[in-house]
């Protein structure tokens, strides 16, 4: 085990936060914590393409509540970096992230916790919850159906919204010349724009943050997600819906009333794949933590409060 807490990184954090380096095999992170170490915690993860930061209005506000807060770039994402993925993807699947980012909470002193997965970050924090039960005790996805159930959808009206699926899941070297710079910070800021309910729902200062994040070295990771989607957590999910595999924990369920993609609601998927789940749509694009901050916080405090040690 390695950990250290670097304090001049810390100030390009969330303000509160304290930043650490910690190993978890060869992938390094970087969490920040903040609120009660002694407290209840809850593991906050971003998506696509955004990083933990994603989380700046919320992480603060739910540590002030008494929680023990951790944020974390997903690996490949932001400063998470890991080993160089397979052709396929392999070490970048959701079940591998998954059982990494449970080590990373035990290092913290965090056996056990909710987490709140936005986009990308719902998808590990799903197969968190599916795979290691014992350590999710509330979970919540926002703008997600399980990946299985969202490749069945794709062939409808509203695919168009899902190109990074299939251009960054092609080959990386083809990938890295595409969008080589500037055009990375044309995906990103493409993406910001055309998935929240106004082209400026995103602050600047974030979306700067996020362009700057979208190296060539995070593009490699970032890549290796998506074929890991294909190639690894599509006939993962197959599998367990096959199995009837469930998810264990309660489940809070929200989406942007913007978005066409899941405009009729994915509750009743959930519901196939978990006993106890709760939500609604949120006056938001894609992009709810950023978008719909507060209406957020109100479900999430009347959701994590429920569940004690």
């Amino acid at each position: 085990m390695s950990i250290s807490k670097p304090a001049a990184e810390a100030s390009s954090g969330i303000p509160g936060f304290d930043y650490r380096k910690i190993a978890v095999g060869v992938t390094r992170y970087r969490p920040g914590v903040a609120g009660d170490d002694n407290a209840p915690a809850v593991l906050l993860l971003h998506g696509f393409p955004q990083t933990h930061w994603c989380w700046h209005e919320v992480a603060p506000a739910l540590a002030a509540d008494g929680r023990a807060v951790v944020v974390c770039d997903v690996k490949g994402y932001g400063e998470s970096r890991g080993a160089p993925a397979g052709p396929l993807g392999e070490g970048y699947s959701n079940r591998d992230r998954a059982a990494e980012l449970v080590q990373l909470m035990g290092r913290l002193g965090h056996e056990r916790f909710a987490v709140v997965g936005h986009d990308r970050g719902a998808r590990v924090a799903y197969r968190m919850a599916l795979d290691h039960p014992d350590a999710v005790e509330r979970l919540c996805v926002l703008n997600i159906v399980p990946t299985a159930e969202q490749f069945e959808r794709m062939g409808e009206a509203p695919a168009s919204d899902y190109w990074p699926w299939f251009l960054l899941a092609q080959p990386l070297a083809f990938v890295q010349r595409l969008l080589a710079p500037p055009n990375g910070e044309l995906v990103v800021r493409h993406a910001l724009r055309s998935w929240a309910a106004s082209p400026d729902a995103i602050p600047p200062e974030a979306a700067a943050r996020y362009v700057r994040a979208f190296t060539p070295d995070a593009l490699e990771g970032i890549c290796a997600d998506y074929r890991a989607s294909i190639h690894f957590d599509r006939p993962l999910d197959a599998e367990d819906r096959a199995a009837g595999r469930r998810i264990s924990c309660p489940m809070l369920v929200h989406w942007g009333t913007a978005e066409d993609a899941t405009s009729d609601g994915p509750l009743p998927v959930w519901r196939r794949w978990a006993a106890d789940v709760q939500g609604g749509p949120l006056p938001s694009g894609h992009f709810i933590p950023e978008e719909a901050p507060e209406p957020l916080l109100a479900s999430l405090r009347a959701f994590l409060p429920s569940w004690a040690r």
